[in-house]
């Protein structure tokens, strides 16, 4: 009896993928470690390794096949001594070393060999996308539920079961619809040029998932307008200093640094949303947008909050020119509890940026416009002034919580010797 090689799940947020090349055939035998085809997802091109030795008895779908969701099953390989389930393979980012998480405790029913992933262990229990988000637009814990899908996979009607019986569950809302097709969009525009371009990859990751942001996350706004004139001042002395080893700063890194400090010293906004429960942080690990030709990655710095500014401005260069190149590992971008979104380069003067769930807020960050104001001795004078607008979670941080950490951004974004000395 043969094994089925399923689509492996690359990032928690996955669910589906591109089988781009098969590096096998019908008939070939592998050895654990070999390579078996390579996966494109909406962020990188992955690697998909035998984890058993055996023979390639069958590939279920052919190379360059779009939308194959996880867990279907997309090859067959046959052993001596077979597992009775499927069982997922180990995946590598392509032509990168990846760091290894050690695999969970083994199932007591199964026989195959531990399955170590690159991505750290978020949910054990199969459940098809559309059950995963009834599960979590209700609160409900899929560890909890008895799937009666195949091999036991968590399908809706095990959802609609469990709500059927839990009185105190809200009852799932109706799946909201597009009030018109695309049959009668596109008959408006039938007698004007037109393309048509199919929403695939990292922009139908980010159409869903920033979709579904909107309409289940109840966002509120904090703005604020802060003075770069100080900062200005300090980082022209700094990249002055910097400037013999061809290295320097900028207003990003100093964003990126105030937000850290901001997190330490406000730890009620430093917390993500769990499925009715928060997770609060203890490292200020901070994600910024990247604009990349397809979309957006939004990397994370880790233990940003440790790090000197140029180390944050090092490792943000990396980073970004990495996301641009798609050779950014999952671990790379996956994490977090705020993103910093920076239009200001653009000369967009403000913004509301949309929360990158789980996340409990996103900072939307415009550009410096020299402005007239009124100094504090009632003198007229000229400052140069940034808008910055502070998305928030209101199911994880109360309006006072939020202003605090915000106050605690503009505190060092307008004293910023505090961000060196500190």
């Amino acid at each position: 009896m043969a094994t089925q090689i399923l689509m492996p799940a690359l990032s928690p947020t996955m669910e589906e993928g591109t089988l781009s090349k098969w590096c096998v055939q019908e008939g070939d035998t592998v050895e654990p470690g070999d390579l078996l085809a390579e996966i494109e997802t909406d962020k990188a091109t992955m690697e998909l390794e035998a984890d058993n030795e055996g023979t390639i008895t069958k590939l279920i779908v052919l190379e360059g096949t779009k939308g194959i969701k996880v867990n279907a099953p997309i090859a067959e390989i046959s052993s001596g001594d077979e597992p009775s389930e499927p069982t997922p393979q180990k995946v590598i980012e392509k032509k990168e070393s990846i760091p290894v998480v050690p695999p969970q405790e083994k199932q007591e029913a199964s026989t195959a060999k531990p399955v170590k992933s690159i991505l750290p262990q978020v949910d054990r229990v199969f459940a098809s996308p559309l059950a995963r988000r009834l599960a979590q637009n209700n609160n409900i814990s899929l560890s909890a539920l008895s799937g009666t899908g195949p091999k036991g996979r968590v399908v809706k009607r095990d959802i609609e079961k469990f709500l059927s019986q839990s009185p105190q569950v809200a009852k799932p809302t109706a799946t909201i619809q597009e009030s018109l097709g695309f049959e009668q969009v596109a008959k408006i525009y039938q007698t004007r040029a037109h393309e048509v371009i199919e929403l695939q990859g990292m922009r139908r990751a980010i159409a869903t998932r920033l979709t579904e942001s909107k309409q289940t996350i109840p966002h509120f706004y904090l703005r604020r307008e802060i003075s770069l004139d100080a900062l200005l001042q300090l980082r022209a002395k700094i990249n002055d200093y910097l400037a013999p080893s061809r290295r320097k700063v900028s207003i990003n890194d100093f964003i990126i640094a105030a937000v850290a400090k901001g997190l330490q010293a406000v730890p009620g906004a430093n917390a993500v949303w769990a499925a009715g429960k928060i997770i609060q942080l203890k490292s200020s690990d901070v994600a910024v947008a990247v604009a990349v030709d397809e979309g957006l990655f939004t990397p994370v710095i880790m233990d940003a909050q440790d790090k000197s500014l140029v180390e944050l401005s090092r490792e943000m260069k990396d980073l970004a020119q990495r996301a641009r190149n798609k050779k950014l590992s999952p671990v790379e971008y996956i994490g977090g509890s705020i993103t910093i979104s920076n239009l200001g380069m653009y000369g967009v003067e403000n913004f509301d940026a949309i929360i990158n769930p789980p996340h409990a807020s996103i900072l939307a960050v415009g550009a410096g416009i020299k402005k007239t104001v009124v100094k504090q001795d009632g003198s007229i004078g000229i400052e140069t002034k940034m808008s910055v607008t502070l998305s928030v979670d209101h199911r994880i941080v109360d309006g006072a919580v939020g202003a605090n950490f915000l106050a605690e951004i503009v505190k060092h974004l307008e004293s910023p010797i505090g961000i060196i000395v500190d």
